[in-house]
């Protein structure tokens, strides 16, 4: 699992977080993830011990090879700046930070995690191909709605797929009909079960509409 970049919530916590997972298999392992993950909790600042509900949006998103998208160097804007931390305190001194804008689309992405201005540069070209692959995805699966609409994986970002409990230590994904009473667990990493269970039940959910 490889950074590629984030942004902090004025409030506290993080308001994204991009990473890279590389692997075998990983995206067909991990792209069941996409979708509203709701998180049932009591927060140590509430009293009266009551559950508040909050929800986090994931998004799984294949890395785009350069023969699956092409960018046209006229269509990016490049500019670079000092990278900063939170409160404006300076990380380094040197206009390593990168911001890439592509014209065509719109789409800004933006990279300082690196100390290297190459590096940073590369990792935001990464992240605006695979956003470019994404909206090309979509476009592709809207033109067959009724057919997709009828799949599992869509990967529609308005679904709660699953619910993380911590009063009662379980988690539940609501699509493949698993609970498991191993939350701290499987936040830990101990992923194994969950995701080899929902990738079979959500396949198989697959299997029996196309034979159907």
């Amino acid at each position: 699992m490889e950074p590629l970049s984030s942004s902090l919530n004025p409030s506290g916590g993080f308001k994204e977080v991009i990473f890279l997972v590389s692997g075998d298999g990983a995206f067909g392992r991990l792209k069941f993830e996409s979708g509203v993950h709701r998180v049932q909790r009591v927060p140590k600042t509430e009293a009266s011990g009551r559950i508040h509900t909050s929800a986090a949006s994931v998004a799984v998103l294949p890395e785009a090879e350069e023969v699956d998208i092409q960018i046209d160097p006229e269509d990016l804007v490049i500019d670079v700046y000092r990278s900063s931390g939170p409160g404006g305190q300076s990380v380094n001194t040197t206009d390593s930070a990168v911001r890439s804008t592509h014209l065509p689309s719109g789409l800004v992405v933006q990279c300082q995690d690196e100390k290297s201005q190459h590096k940073n540069k590369a990792k935001a070209m990464k992240v605006l191909c695979s956003r470019l692959l994404d909206i090309e995805t979509e476009r592709v699966n809207a033109e067959r709605a009724s057919e997709r609409r009828e799949q599992v994986g869509t990967g529609e970002r308005s679904e709660k797929i699953r619910t993380y409990n911590f009063p009662q230590n379980r988690i539940t994904d609501h699509r493949a009909s698993i609970t498991l009473h191993k939350l701290d667990d499987i936040l830990e990493g101990d992923l194994d079960e969950l995701l080899d269970g929902v990738r079979s039940a959500m396949l198989a959910k697959v299997e029996s509409q196309v034979e159907g």
